[in-house]
């Protein structure tokens, strides 16, 4: 799936550009269970690539709006290690 499949999502824009800069990860045994690496450098570069994605209207997100998004989806991540892994 390409950035243009949802660009027009903040939320899904901002996920992708946590991902794919490895601020975050997908646990491998728990699909559901997004793990926040603790990197602060793949965290501003997903920032900075959030800021670039152009929506279908040809607009950029506001600056603003990210600032919002991506604290709370990084306050939802687990830290360091899924927690349904660490149970067992």
């Amino acid at each position: 799936m390409s950035v243009e499949d949802y660009a027009d999502d903040l939320s899904a824009t901002v996920h992708y550009a946590l991902e794919t800069t490895r601020a975050v990860a997908v646990c491998p045994f728990h699909s559901e269970v997004t793990i926040r690496v603790g990197d602060d450098a793949a965290e501003s570069h997903a920032f900075e690539r959030a800021k670039r994605i152009v929506r279908s209207d040809g607009t950029n997100w506001e600056t603003q709006d990210l600032r919002q998004e991506f604290p709370r989806q990084l306050s939802k991540a687990a830290d360091g290690e899924c927690p349904r892994c660490a149970q067992h």
